[in-house]
């Protein structure tokens, strides 16, 4: 049942993605930059609203008049700051929910993830409820309305009991009331959100916080371009004594108000909470089962931390070593942590396989059901079994990537990984100085691996900018690292009869 329903969704994804690609390029892709570019929008809403404050009054017969005057007067500034304040709250609503949907369509919530996803929720719950309060401050009419939608949800929770909703009849409400909102929306939902923006990337390494340069720039402009040619403005001013006939939702941030006008309050809670409740759950609908996590061999460790550092998901810790050895530090992994992703594996200088005392290739780090010996296996298999062919290429695959068990040709042989940073780059030398004309190693998407670092720390190695490198003697020319995702078959295809005819013209 969840296939029916995650496939168009992974598919269509797909081929926005490749699309988006061939527009921005896989550096500027904003579809893989949603993390960072919620960061940045959240920075122009923090800058441009100190600077809305400075001007804003908090009370109640000030408000309004406030923000008329800098949408007015000081449109130049002032008004391009509340216009920039806006939209930047709408983009950051826009691109978490897209990160939503990219992270549900590639199946990146379940398993490892679950933490991510769980403790994300909440977070869409806050941004929403910042986005809420800010069209409350501005007391126009639509603030009114989002006031008394407000109010009659709060008061159908047993805490508040009917209390709200006497805040807004007509001479009930206080400079003091208004000014609470001002604080709820200036500190205390944003200091929220940070401390839960903490919990929801806790379990990841390097967390990208930064867009790339050429996309923030681009970003910007277009929401400064926007702010200009169509500025944000007000409604009427509230009036507690007659109720608003004409209004422009947000449907972003307001669309639960609208319910009131079917549902009750309670009707609309349970339908709400309901839903963040099935979305918070979802990681287990179905559960993912997690291969075991890495194992450490103390006895083939040297302590140089590569592991650690290139752990994508805080998995590994070191520690002072336990066991005597020379070496000072050893790696310690925690298995609650652990993706199984074999990152870990291809970083280990002992899972060189040209190590050829070693009859069971042992490395100081490795996985229990896919070890690196049995890799070693499988190549030296294949290589035996592309003998008699007059092309012989060696493909080695991420198992999240394009579906390779597609292809069958008898010159090429095909080697499955959780994720393309498992090899070393030494499998690369070993392959090819055992007979293989061409080596292609096939991963995720660039910058979109599925285990986050993957194919970045695959292309350090072999640029020789991150160890264990490439040996320099290598033929940069036999081999490829390309990648695809489960809809780019056709140039997979067309890549290996590239390969192919690259090494049929050179043998000739």
């Amino acid at each position: 049942m969840k296939n029916f329903f995650h496939k168009p969704i992974k598919y269509t994804y797909l081929y926005i993605d490749a699309w988006f690609n061939f527009a921005f390029g896989t550096k500027n892709n904003p579809l893989y930059h949603l993390g960072s570019l919620a960061f940045f929008m959240l920075w122009i809403v923090l800058i441009s609203g100190l600077y809305i404050f400075i001007i804003f009054d908090t009370s109640i017969t000030g408000a309004f008049q406030s923000v008329e005057y800098m949408t007015n007067e000081q449109w130049y500034l002032g008004g391009v700051m509340r216009s920039l304040h806006r939209y930047a709250s709408d983009a950051t609503l826009v691109v978490v929910l897209l990160h939503i949907i990219r992270e549900f369509s590639l199946d990146r919530y379940r398993g490892f993830r679950w933490f991510s996803w769980f403790t994300g929720t909440p977070n869409l719950w806050l941004i929403v409820l910042l986005g809420i309060s800010g069209y409350w401050l501005v007391w126009d009419q639509l603030a009114q309305y989002v006031a008394i939608g407000s109010s009659q949800l709060l008061d159908a929770l047993p805490i508040f009991s009917g209390a709200m909703s006497r805040n807004f009849l007509v001479g009930n409400l206080s400079d003091r009331f208004f000014t609470l909102m001002a604080f709820v929306h200036l500190l205390g939902l944003p200091v929220m959100l940070v401390f839960g923006l903490w919990i929801h990337v806790k379990r990841l390494t390097k967390v990208e916080v930064f867009v790339p340069k050429t996309l923030a720039i681009g970003s910007f402009l277009a929401l400064l371009i926007l702010s200009l040619v169509k500025p944000a403005i007000s409604h009427a001013q509230a009036d507690l004594t007659i109720i608003p006939t004409l209004l422009n939702l947000d449907w972003y941030y307001l669309n639960v108000y609208p319910l009131l006008d079917y549902f009750t309050a309670g009707e609309t809670w349970i339908l709400t909470i309901g839903i963040s409740t099935l979305l918070m759950l979802m990681p287990w609908l179905p559960i993912k089962r997690t291969p075991p996590a890495v194992v450490v061999d103390l006895n083939n460790c040297n302590g140089c931390s590569q592991c650690f550092d290139d752990c994508p998901f805080d998995a590994i810790s070191m520690q002072a070593r336990t066991d005597g050895a020379r070496w000072k530090m050893e790696p310690v992994v925690d298995p609650n942590l652990c993706a199984a992703c074999g990152i870990c594996v291809g970083s280990c200088p002992y899972s060189n396989p040209s190590r050829r005392s070693e009859v069971k290739l042992a490395t100081g780090i490795d996985l229990p059901e896919q070890p690196i010996h049995q890799i070693r296996t499988a190549t030296k298999t294949a290589l035996t079994e592309l003998s008699s062919s007059k092309v012989k290429i060696l493909i080695f695959g991420c198992s999240h990537g394009v579906n390779l068990t597609e292809i069958n040709a008898p010159d090429v042989a095909i080697i499955t990984l959780p994720c393309t940073g498992m090899l070393p780059p030494a499998f690369i030398d070993y392959t090819l100085q055992r007979g293989a004309d061409g080596v292609l190693i096939s991963g995720c998407r660039s910058q979109d691996c599925y285990y986050r670092f993957g194919n970045h720390w695959l292309e350090q190695r072999i640029k020789g900018d991150r160890t264990p490198i490439l040996a320099k003697r290598v033929n940069r020319e036999k081999f490829d690292f390309v990648g695809y995702a489960e809809t780019d078959e056709a140039q997979l295809l067309q890549n290996i009869a590239t390969i192919r005819q690259r090494i049929t013209e050179g043998q000739g």
